[in-house]
């Protein structure tokens, strides 16, 4: 008897075994609220049993597909206009139905803690945006959705990213990003139609961090990277017992301080020192395509309309690769993402640190945020400048206007990826012209004309045969800039505010800031 109950129970065991793994599991992003792009055939993938029938069914249109001898299918529903809300069924040996889905435009939203700063301050002190409460309570956008991504960075490539999506409501709206939702509102409120954001970024993330590792094979100057992740890996491994031990006991005794400090204080947000962090190279931000792995392969080939990108910070290091890693990234997401050349816009780095003192100050920080403005030619790309973005707070290396930025993405994203034909831009540096001793500039998207910050341009740098920088002195003739200074006679170039904390003064009159620029290529 005792026999046939264990060969019983083991039969019951392989039947429910062999039930679960018949289930069809859609990826991870196919769920309640999600957002799908409109206007492009709509991919759904996910795994079930080896050759099973599945057909997915949306909004009156179904496709059916086979799972491969690995489980896998994917098909791709026909385009759809914006609208909703719907059902999906996916179906096969069971059954899946997903309610309060849309269709629109969906956004990937991406970088470092720029990115990453949420709406509100909630249990993190550097969060939180201007007119923070007032954000809060008004965030009303129900047609606004999220799928924001939890950090899970990997050494290996993952099938599903950890997130669901959310509706935008003063309950929801406190714990996402911030530049996302801004841009996500303009959108919204200008054409009216559903918004769907992607939101994977992580504090103090280097670009590289979000690239397929084949990707950066494929780029020599990019090598170098990769050879100092793996020796870290190396050494990792042959120290492994060690470091974990001593992390583990580092992690216990941290969390007993908590929680002696929070029951002391009477509250469980009492902050302590840092949580000591995980040694294994595979969880840091800061290393080749690890957050790629488990943060951004999972999102592909979601059908989505552009990209968002807030990142530079972190790549001080490697600034001088910095612009060909960002072409790297670029092209990595559009093979990936399989939408063709979709808009990639981008927040050039704000101001910060102490004002600069000298006419021209280098830096890495310079060097990165020249990288950024060359980027621009990149097909289908555009450009925030955030030059004075930090306001009377340069000090922060998260400004808190956050809204700005989310404007100004709002308008490129008019133009680049909705077709209207208007100002979207700052004055952009076009050519010089020397005329004596005095440099004349020209500028393209000068839009209704030139004005300075106060009436007064600053942050201008003049030099001659000697390329000794000297503060100029500038003034606007129409569309034109002329710089000088006495110290000069014969000029031979002119760069605008060139360090990280420079004296920005020159936009347009549509409130659109200028880039740095130079006319020299030294």
């Amino acid at each position: 008897m005792k026999n046939k109950t264990s060969i019983l129970a083991v039969m019951l065991m392989i039947f429910i075994s062999n039930l679960i793994m018949a289930q069809i599991k859609p990826n991870s992003l196919f769920n309640d609220h999600m957002v799908l792009q409109r206007e492009v055939p709509i991919p759904v993938w996910g795994t079930a049993s080896i050759n099973e029938s599945v057909t997915v069914s949306l909004n009156g249109k179904s496709v059916a597909v086979k799972a491969d001898g690995n489980g896998n299918w994917m098909i791709k529903l026909p385009k759809q206009k914006a609208g909703g809300p719907y059902k999906m069924e996916i179906s096969g040996k069971n059954r899946i139905i997903y309610n309060d889905v849309y269709v629109g435009d969906v956004w990937l939203c991406s970088g470092q803690s720029n990115m990453h700063m949420t709406v509100a301050k909630e249990t993190r002190y550097w969060c939180g945006v201007t007119n923070e409460a007032e954000e809060v309570a008004n965030a009303k956008f129900p047609l606004i959705r999220f799928f924001d991504v939890e950090y899970t960075p990997s050494q290996t490539v993952k099938t599903n990213a950890v997130a669901k999506w959310e509706v935008c409501s003063p309950e929801t709206i406190g714990h996402q990003s911030a530049v996302a939702y801004f841009f996500a509102r303009e959108i919204y409120q200008k054409y009216k139609i559903p918004v769907g954001l992607l939101t994977s970024s992580y504090g103090a993330s280097t670009a590289e961090t979000w690239i397929s590792k084949e990707a950066l094979e494929a780029q020599p100057n990019l090598k170098p990277l990769l050879d100092a992740y793996a020796a870290k890996m190396d050494k990792f491994v042959a120290d492994s017992t060690v470091i974990m031990s001593k992390y583990r006991t580092d992690l216990a005794k941290f969390k007993g301080d908590l929680a002696v400090s929070q029951a002391a204080a009477g509250d469980v947000n009492a902050k302590v020192r840092k949580a000591p962090g995980n040694p294994n190279p595979a969880n840091d931000q800061h290393n080749p395509f690890v957050c790629y792995n488990g943060m951004i392969a999972p999102l592909a080939p979601y059908a989505i309309k552009g990209a968002l990108w807030y990142q530079g910070e972190s790549n001080g290091p490697s600034a001088k690769l910095y612009r060909e890693i960002m072409e790297t990234l670029i092209a990595n997401w559009r093979s990936k993402f399989q939408v063709g050349d979709f808009p990639f816009l981008y927040v050039q780095l704000a101001n910060y640190g102490k004002p600069m003192q000298k006419p021209v100050e280098d830096g890495s920080m310079m060097t990165v945020r020249e990288a950024q403005l060359q980027n621009l030619s990149v097909k289908n790309t555009g450009m925030v400048v955030a030059i004075e973005n930090a306001g009377d707070e340069p000090g922060n290396i998260h400004p808190k206007n956050k809204q700005a930025i989310g404007y100004r993405l709002g308008l490129i994203a008019r133009t680049k990826a909705y077709g209207e034909k208007i100002n979207y831009s700052g004055p952009v540096y076009k050519s010089y012209k020397l005329n004596n001793n005095t440099v004349e500039l020209s500028f393209d998207h000068v839009g209704k004309g030139l004005v300075a910050k106060d009436n007064k341009l600053t942050g201008f740098a003049i030099c001659g045969e000697d390329k000794k920088w000297v503060t100029a002195n500038a003034e606007i003739k129409g569309e034109k800039i002329i710089v000088s200074s006495p110290e000069v006679t014969k000029p031979v170039a002119v760069r605008y505010c060139w360090g990280t904390n420079p004296p920005a003064s020159l936009m347009n009159k549509d409130g659109l800031w200028t880039s740095h620029f130079r006319t020299d290529n030294w």
